[in-house]
């Protein structure tokens, strides 16, 4: 039996069909791990749906921006953007169970010693805490309150983490954090703006993951989301979005060993904003 965890797919089913080729995944002997953002951009998101609903009880999944947004505009709560790739399952057969599914999909994963998200984790949680702000999320999404939910999670605001925060507040925080997050200033605070490489970010940001924390103490923190940060590998944060949607490549890391898996991107039209 092997662990492996694999970084943002978005829609890319050939790659990802070859990557599963590559480590040799065997359902019911191998278990697998998805960071997030499973569909959108890329030309395969019903194919990629269609082979988690599948492989449902080999994989582990948390929910990325792309999949909450899919989502949304499927009850009619938001618009397709350009770029957006998510029409075929939108009129797809069996869209509301592969919907139904996607829904009932965390915002963070407990793994052994590893907490998977899809972008990270507020320094300022433990790692209890950010599961049960999971759960908190989670039930309101799969609640009748879910309608409501997805019309309001869009938004910058507020902009910090309090334990005070109630409500809808509350809520897109934590969505914001665990699925959009890349930098934080000083003093905390999410900027939601930023997508570049690390090394042309303002003096006045860090990225989440070199403020100081609680939550990956004794932990290290599975994540995806930034692909223009690439590939990262410490002890406290790996993260594997290598970008496949934009040329790069799709990575598997095995978890039992640290080996590194890739494939390269299909040559396709550059995907858009």
């Amino acid at each position: 039996m092997a662990s492996y965890v694999i970084g943002d797919v978005q829609g890319c089913f050939a790659e990802l069909s070859a990557l599963l080729t590559k480590i040799d995944f065997a359902p019911g002997r191998d278990r697998l791990y998805l960071v997030g953002d499973l569909v959108n951009r890329g030309p395969g998101s019903l194919q990629v749906l269609r082979w988690a609903y599948e492989q449902r009880e080999h994989i582990q999944v948390v929910l990325g921006n792309h999949d909450l947004h899919l989502l949304a505009v499927s009850a009619g709560l938001a618009k397709q953007r350009r770029g957006d790739t998510l029409g075929a399952i939108l009129t797809a057969h069996d869209a509301d169970q592969l919907l139904a599914w996607l829904r009932a999909q965390p915002l963070v994963q407990a793994v052994g010693r590893y907490l998977m998200v899809h972008a990270g984790l507020m320094p300022s949680w433990s790692a209890s805490q950010a599961l049960a702000l999971s759960d908190e999320v989670s039930a309101v999404l799969n609640s009748e309150q879910g309608t409501h939910f997805l019309a309001a999670m869009y938004g910058n605001q507020p902009d910090y983490w309090d334990d005070g925060l109630q409500g809808m507040d509350r809520l897109r925080v934590v969505v914001n954090t665990c699925t959009r997050m890349r930098m934080l200033s000083a003093d905390g605070r999410l900027e939601l703006g930023f997508k570049g490489e690390l090394a042309d970010a303002p003096a006045s940001l860090r990225a989440w993951f070199d403020l100081p924390c609680t939550v990956r103490a004794g932990h290290t923190v599975l994540c995806g989301h930034w692909s223009a940060l690439g590939l990262l590998i410490r002890e406290d944060v790996i993260a594997l979005d290598t970008g496949c949607i934009w040329g790069g490549s799709l990575s598997a890391l095995r978890l039992d060993d640290g080996q590194l898996f890739q494939v390269p991107a299909a040559p396709r039209p550059p995907a858009q904003y």
